[in-house]
């Protein structure tokens, strides 16, 4: 199978993103003219944010807005509030995006932003006065029409509620479409709260099916209890798999005869966490990495499975529902004891597949039910995965490498039939 790029000390995330891209234009013998015209942003745009905390003093924040290509449609992207926020990072999830977007052959390039801030020192009305300014500042380049922000790392329902009505009050009516992850009341879409987890599901259950994995009875492991891990594992344990163990933040429990995942999620309602749930073993988070499973799903952080422990894992497939979770060096470790990889361009892109559903439901002022949602939602998840599976068999490379083909394929055919103006 062809490498998949490495990671060094000396590579961030954009450098990261930027090599896999040469990995698959070479594995499709792209036209360097076209290389030329889809590696690199389309747009990036810093502005500084001033904000008025509680206590008086203005301080200075920096946001970026990073569109990485319109070739396919709008750009499409969340934005994060986060310390760590830098320019590479947003060029590099924007990168990502747009071959996401692709691979599930929605009508998106890829897009991204952030504010380099600790959202969790600022009160709300500092993060709303916050946001409001970096709104304002963007205004410019975002649109239902040109770029459609929406929640990402430390973003919410209410942030996208407060853009919206920032953007509104500048256009002077309401433009409901200019992000999505909006509340229901605001035109936000059934379905887009567990849309992620149910992309998880669908790829796994596809995966489970062409590998000859039997799903009913699947030992299954969460690392992360969040939004999407806990959705996963509900959907996993209702369709007849059994998840033997998950973790959050404050610990990792385990019972091998299998976890009763709807208790599980209503005991952290109660308690704040997983730990400490009655029936189940507290083990670490290594041990809950190692455990021997067919299914590994990590749902928490990035770089959660490196080349130190990428040797001790013994899941059959590992599905991720976090972004990056698996580094590139573990990448080839998975490669050489047949791990089956579902990457994160594909099997987390029920998120933005639903946020896609809102958009156009905003667009068209009509609302469709959760079924409906689903269903499509179901639809394309399926279709997406056989389209990078059948490039996975015919051309022998990873899951990655083949999802990469798929998105950069596409991009690439559009960039071929629209030309370059003038």
């Amino acid at each position: 199978m062809l490498a998949t790029a490495t990671l060094t000390a000396e590579k961030n995330a954009y450098e990261v993103a930027l090599e896999n891209f040469d990995l698959a234009a070479n594995a499709l013998e792209l036209d360097n003219n076209v290389r030329a015209m889809i590696k690199y942003p389309e747009r990036e745009l810093t502005v500084s944010v001033p904000v008025r905390m509680d206590s008086g003093k203005i301080v200075r924040f920096v946001g970026y807005r990073v569109q990485h290509s319109t070739q396919r449609g709008p750009a499409k992207g969340g934005i994060r509030f986060h310390p760590n926020v830098t320019i590479d990072e947003v060029r590099a999830l924007a990168t990502w995006m747009t071959w996401k977007c692709a691979v599930v052959n929605i009508p998106y390039g890829g897009g991204k932003g952030g504010i380099t801030c600790n959202p969790k020192e600022m009160s709300m009305g500092e993060l709303e006065r916050m946001t409001r300014r970096y709104a304002s500042a963007i205004l410019p380049i975002i649109g239902p029409e040109k770029d459609i922000p929406a929640p990402d790392v430390y973003t919410t329902p209410q942030i996208m509620a407060w853009i919206m009505d920032t953007y509104s009050m500048m256009k002077g009516y309401p433009v409901t479409g200019v992000v999505t992850g909006k509340p229901i009341s605001l035109g936000g879409s059934l379905g887009r709260n567990e849309a992620t987890g149910r992309g998880v599901f669908y790829t796994i259950r596809s995966s489970c099916q062409n590998l000859g994995i039997p799903f009913q009875g699947a030992r299954t492991v969460v690392q992360g209890f969040g939004n999407a891990g806990s959705i996963a594992a509900t959907l996993m344990h209702e369709a007849g798999a059994k998840v033997i163990a998950v973790s959050d933040t404050r610990g990792c429990i385990f019972n091998p005869r299998g976890l009763d995942v709807l208790a599980v999620v209503e005991f952290k309602k109660r308690t704040g966490s997983v730990t400490g749930f009655p029936g189940a073993e507290k083990i670490t988070a290594d041990e809950l990495l190692a455990l021997d499973c067919e299914v590994l799903i990590p749902a928490a952080l990035e770089n959660a499975i490196t080349v130190d422990n990428a040797h001790t894992i013994r899941a059959r497939i590992v599905a991720e529902a976090a972004n990056g979770p698996v580094t590139p060096d573990a990448d080839r470790i998975f490669d050489e004891k047949c791990v089956f990889l579902i990457p994160d361009i594909l099997c987390n892109a029920g998120g933005v597949t639903v946020s896609y559903f809102e958009w156009v439901q905003d667009e068209n002022h009509l609302f469709w039910d959760e079924n409906d949602v689903n269903a499509k939602l179901e639809k394309i998840m399926v279709r997406s995965f056989n389209d990078v599976f059948k490039i996975h068999v015919e051309r022998k490379v990873n899951m990655r490498l083949a999802a990469n083909m798929v998105g950069v394929g596409r991009v690439a055919e559009a960039c071929r039939v629209r030309g370059l103006y003038p």
